[in-house]
């Protein structure tokens, strides 16, 4: 099936050879973007092509709060503190707290004792929020949040960040969870398959015990990524209880390498399953529709 067959025209020529030429640089081959079979390469075509409207609420990391609340329960959420513009000249905050971009991803900082220079800070956010995060990168999401900042508890204990659960969920099913650990200092990620069994290549570092709300983190997941056919779900659970992240729809832009290389092309069919499967659920749900609909192109499919 030839799912890039017909890219919008609206697409620049700018944004193809942007994609393009990212992809042979991190990759060392171009994305195959009319035939795609690896993880990859489908984050590339999502540039491309998708533009579904929820996308933009559930990465913004203010609005998603409402939507993860209704749908898991407000006890997922880390509370807001403040979200603004513009930082006031001194924290008002307890420590530590955590400041973030609403708009952007890797756009934080930790402010743990108060001994962090805050002029910095400040500085950095008021760079954060004149920027469109991911324009070079096609990142078409973020285009469409509302520019500002956020301030939140910091959820780990003694410093520590706490390790980051990335679940990938498929048109509503984990399949795989990569977890992060030391972000702060020697960042390093494994992945696992839902039942916790190491994926990724052999390092020095031993298997992380699975965290202890693992069923409900999955389950938590899964009714997040319901009815989207890919769409990355990060967890935390410093307490031992689950806490919600947020939601990404392009992990590291798809340009990022897996360890062993053919993990790209084994993650790359669970969302072509997904793709396929819910496919087949709206052709399904156009049978029987009146005979005046049927003159309209994606009739033809059924």
């Amino acid at each position: 099936m030839n799912i890039a067959e017909d890219i919008p025209e609206r697409h620049s020529v700018a944004s193809l050879v942007r994609i393009n030429l990212t992809y042979l640089a991190r990759h060392g081959r171009l994305p195959n973007l009319a035939t795609p079979e690896t993880f990859t390469e489908l984050v590339q075509l999502r540039k491309l092509q998708d533009r579904n409207p929820r996308f933009p609420v559930l990465a913004d990391k203010i609005a998603v709060k409402k939507f993860i609340s209704e749908r898991l329960g407000p006890e997922w959420i880390t509370p807001t503190l403040w979200s603004g513009r513009e930082l006031p000249d001194k924290p008002i905050w307890p420590y530590p707290f955590v400041v973030k971009s609403r708009h952007g991803c890797n756009q934080i900082a930790f402010v743990k004792s108060g001994d962090e220079d805050w002029t910095k800070i400040k500085s950095k956010a008021e760079t954060w929020v004149g920027k469109t995060y991911g324009f070079w990168l096609d990142e078409w999401v973020y285009k469409h949040i509302p520019h500002g900042l956020l301030v939140e508890p910091f959820i780990g204990h003694d410093g520590a960040v706490p390790i980051d659960y990335k679940f990938y969920v498929f048109n509503g099913e984990v399949v795989f969870i990569q977890v992060h650990l030391d972000r702060e200092s020697n960042h390093r990620w494994m992945l696992f398959d839902r039942h916790w069994n190491r994926l990724s290549a052999v390092t020095p570092d031993s298997d992380p015990p699975s965290p202890r709300s693992l069923n409900s983190m999955i389950e938590a997941a899964e009714k997040l990524g319901k009815d989207i056919d890919f769409v990355r779900v990060d967890l935390y659970e410093p307490d031992g209880s689950p806490v919600f992240g947020e939601m990404t729809f392009y992990p590291g832009s798809g340009l990022d390498r897996f360890h062993p290389t053919d993990l790209d092309k084994l993650i790359g069919a669970e969302w072509l399953k997904a793709k396929k499967s819910m496919l087949n659920q709206e052709v399904s749900s156009n049978v029987g529709t009146p005979s005046d609909c049927r003159d309209r192109p994606e009739a033809a499919l059924a």
